[in-house]
């Protein structure tokens, strides 16, 4: 059995401490939870495990995929850095302990005519199909991550000059612009079709459903791959997707990486750089343009 009020603790410590979100919050609990199940099988307790114990586990759960594993890993090294820093044991035995390599897919993308024919799938003559094509619009035209897409409320966007106030992982705040067809829309949107979902109920979500609440990320899944198949594009789509698409275009279109970055909320260019293997009809025109035998 997992110490539940020392996993809160530490928990608790993330989400304070680290700012972490609460989603990576709850992985990070499950995959405590997972290990210290694991561990138990073997007799061993998690805050007394070795680095012996821990390779073991790791080797056992070579079948997942290396994200997956170095997710563990990472999560496992915060839990016993904290048991150190509060003293409930004097080693770390993760110390020693190497990340898996992982191999780095290549996102999967659209093609701006795909994105348009999904944008223009749901239908505009209800309130509804408005709400859904604003919020296709607006995820493509920000490049927001599903999670902050849902959560986003009407505080958070400044109509007049046309942006948004994203607060992304760790609570960093980031301004993207929505650009004029989203804006347009967005106002569209608030100006009829938001009130006569709501039928006089109370909700600060800027999307809200017509039980009144705010949207879930698993709900907008299921809203983009219904319009998928409505616009014919048998590609496998996620929300997701279209934020891979808002990286993409804007390289190919002669974005500078580092705009990029800040727009998708980054910490690190060199996971923006992933896009860069993704713009290759840019890269292509760049090299006709200015190479002498292009």
């Amino acid at each position: 059995m997992i110490d539940r009020p020392l996993l809160m603790r530490f928990l608790d410590h993330l989400w304070v401490e680290h700012g972490l979100s609460p989603n990576t919050v709850q992985a990070y609990g499950a995959d405590l939870r997972l290990v210290t199940g694991v561990l138990a099988a073997l007799g061993v307790p998690l805050a007394q495990a070795t680095e012996a114990d821990l390779l073991a586990y790791l080797a056992g759960s070579s079948r997942q995929s290396g994200r997956s594993t170095a997710r563990r890993l990472s999560c496992l090294r915060g839990y016993y850095a904290y048991l150190v820093r509060e003293r409930i044991r004097l080693d770390d035995p993760t110390l020693r302990l190497k990340n898996p390599r992982i191999s780095r897919h290549l996102p999967r993308s659209l093609s701006e005519r795909d994105v348009d024919l999904l944008l223009s799938a749901p239908a505009a003559t209800t309130a509804l199909g408005v709400r859904d094509g604003v919020m296709l619009e607006v995820l493509y035209a920000t490049g927001l991550r599903v999670s902050e897409l849902v959560a986003l409320t009407h505080a958070q966007v400044n109509r007049v000059a046309g942006v948004v106030r994203v607060i992304g992982k760790g609570d960093k705040e980031r301004l993207v612009p929505l650009g004029e067809v989203a804006r347009d829309r967005l106002e569209h949107y608030l100006q009829a079709a938001r009130a006569e979902i709501l039928k006089g109920k109370i909700c600060e979500s800027l999307f809200p459903t017509s039980r009144g609440g705010a949207m879930t990320r698993q709900a907008f899944w299921w809203l983009v791959k219904k319009y998928a198949r409505k616009a014919g594009i048998a590609a496998d789509l996620s929300p997701h997707t279209l934020r891979h698409a808002f990286a993409t275009h804007l390289l190919n279109h002669g974005a500078d990486l580092r705009v990029v970055q800040l727009l998708l909320g980054h910490a690190d260019i060199s996971t923006t750089q992933i896009y860069t293997h993704l713009a290759q009809d840019r890269l292509k025109q760049l090299h006709e343009l200015h190479h002498p035998r292009g």
